[in-house]
């Protein structure tokens, strides 16, 4: 936090894409990632944080959104049509709360190697 950032005041990260046509701001900040290694996320090299839907907010246009959808077609994965950058996903826990796996590669002023990274089989889910 700032010297100017009460401490009372939630943290937050801000991310993009490559263009910045699609931007978003997260409550938090990410200590650990997730690394899948399905057809799309070993494609695209994300590493993933996951949050409740409701903590993250776009601050440009829904329109900007693209989407695309696979497989089961129970995630949205939401990328920039102008830069092709994948910025997040959503979806629905099996629990029912709804979320969002953001890229953490997208997220200004995140030191990626100090990240903890856990793998996931999505080739085998």
């Amino acid at each position: 936090m700032s010297a100017n950032t009460p401490a009372n005041t939630p943290a937050k990260s801000t991310g993009s894409c490559h263009c910045g046509k699609v931007a978003f701001e997260v409550d938090g900040t990410p200590d650990s990632a997730t690394a899948c290694n399905c057809s799309m996320c070993q494609r695209r090299g994300s590493l993933l944080w996951f949050v409740p839907r409701e903590a993250l907010r776009l601050t440009t246009r829904e329109e900007n959104l693209a989407t695309y959808q696979f497989h089961e077609r129970v995630i949205e994965h939401r990328f920039c049509p102008a830069c092709g950058i994948h910025t997040f996903g959503e979806g629905t826990h099996p629990n029912g709360q709804r979320m969002a796996a953001v890229n953490v590669r997208c997220l200004e002023g995140v030191d990626l190697d100090a990240l903890t990274v856990s793998h996931f089989d999505g080739r085998s889910a």
